[in-house]
C-alpha cells in the first residue's frame, strides 16, 4: 500500500514538473517570437484643398501624406497584403483608399516610406457645432484630421510564415493637425506625428 502511494506521489510530481516545463518553454518561446505591430508615423502632410460647400453639402479635399512604417521586430519580417487608409474629419469619414504600393515585404528593423495622395469630394452632413468648428479651423488655416489604417499582414521567421490576417481594424490612429499649404502669412508647419493604437 505504501509503495502504491509512493508511486502515485511520484507520478503526480512528474506530471506537475512536465506541465511546469511545458509552460515555461511556451512562455519563453512566446516572448521571444511574439511579433510587435509595425509603428506608423506621418512625417509630412500637405493640404492644398479642404473646402466645404454648404449649398450641396460637399467637402472637397486634397491631402498628401508621407507615411513612415517601421518594423520594430528583431527577428520577425512583415509581409503586407493590403493597407487601407481612412481619413476622418469630426469623426466623419471623407476618404478611404487602398494603397497601390502593396503587397510588399519588410525585413526586421526596417523602415518603409509611402507617399499617398487623398483627393476628391465627399457628401457630408455637418451639424451646427461641426460647421462652427470647421469655420474656426478655416480661419486659423489648420485642420484636425484623423487618419486610420487597416492592415492585412503575415509574419515570417526565416522559413516559417503565418497566414495572412487582419492586424487592425481602424486601431492605428494618427491625429493630425494639418496647416493649409500656400499660406504665406503663417509660419506654422506640419509636425511629425506618431500614430497610436486605439
Amino acid at each position: 500500500m505504501t509503495e502504491r502511494r509512493a508511486c502515485i506521489h511520484c507520478s503526480f510530481c512528474l506530471f506537475c514538473n512536465t506541465i511546469l516545463c511545458f509552460t515555461l518553454v511556451f512562455f519563453i518561446v512566446w516572448f521571444t517570437f511574439l511579433p510587435q505591430e509595425p509603428k506608423f508615423s506621418i512625417t509630412n502632410a500637405s493640404l492644398t484643398e479642404f473646402k466645404f460647400t454648404d449649398t450641396n453639402s460637399t467637402l472637397h479635399y486634397n491631402l498628401a501624406l508621407d507615411i513612415t512604417i517601421r518594423n520594430p521586430n528583431k527577428k520577425a519580417d512583415i509581409y503586407y497584403s493590403d493597407i487601407q487608409v481612412v481619413a476622418n474629419y469630426r469623426k466623419k469619414r471623407f476618404c478611404m483608399v487602398t494603397l497601390n504600393a502593396v503587397p510588399f515585404y519588410q525585413s526586421h528593423k526596417n523602415t518603409t516610406i509611402l507617399d499617398v495622395v487623398l483627393e476628391g469630394q465627399q457628401l457630408e452632413v455637418f451639424g451646427e457645432q461641426e460647421l462652427s468648428q470647421f469655420e474656426t479651423e478655416t480661419a486659423a488655416r489648420i485642420y484636425c484630421i484623423d487618419v486610420l489604417f487597416n492592415l492585412r499582414v503575415k509574419i515570417g521567421y526565416d522559413m516559417f510564415k503565418t497566414r495572412y490576417y487582419q492586424l487592425s481594424d481602424g486601431k492605428i490612429d494618427c491625429k493630425l493637425k494639418v496647416p493649409m499649404s500656400g499660406n504665406k502669412t503663417s509660419s506654422r508647419h506640419f509636425k511629425t506625428t506618431k500614430c497610436g493604437n486605439v
